[in-house]
């Protein structure tokens, strides 16, 4: 993985209802690279490039977090977690009521689910119809919420 440089990166406001392509050609990716700009400390961010798509990680807070484009066409996935409680926990029982009940109010359009053996918080949709907004709030409501439940969750839960 190498490093982007985010001073190349302009932020540009889109309204909610126009997707990428319709907004002076701007592609997913760079769409992505702009968000992550603004959010990642000290502008570190690490990004990956392969036949599977695009993979950048960045820290925020106290948690690393993970966005994934599979590609640019309707049936590609854009993906964004973060990790915030490492399995076993103690009381598994409680934690996953906790997490059930968070996921039926408090976690937007984001989910609590399993991934690796951890407790992630994660956003996922088809790129279809992706506008700037989407990507924008994906990224900061999965980066938010993993930061403020992250401490909270390994106290009461963690090994």
């Amino acid at each position: 993985m190498a490093a982007t440089n985010p001073e190349t990166v302009s932020t540009e406001e889109f309204s909610t209802g126009e997707t990428m392509q319709e907004s002076m050609g701007m592609s997913y990716a760079e769409e992505i690279e702009t968000v992550i700009a603004g959010m990642a400390e000290e502008q570190k961010v690490m990004v990956a490039q392969n036949e599977a798509g695009h993979l950048w990680k960045f820290k925020y807070g106290s948690v690393e977090v993970f966005v994934k484009l599979t590609g640019e066409t309707d049936d590609d996935t854009f993906t964004v977690w973060a990790y915030v409680l490492k399995l076993p926990a103690k009381n598994e029982p409680q934690l996953m009521r906790k997490l059930l009940e968070m996921n039926w109010m408090s976690t937007m359009e984001s989910h609590f689910a399993i991934v690796d053996e951890q407790i992630a918080i994660l956003a996922t949709r088809t790129v279809a119809e992706l506008s700037p907004g989407e990507v924008s709030r994906s990224i900061t409501i999965v980066a938010t919420l993993a930061d403020d439940n992250d401490d909270v969750l390994q106290a009461e839960f963690g090994q």
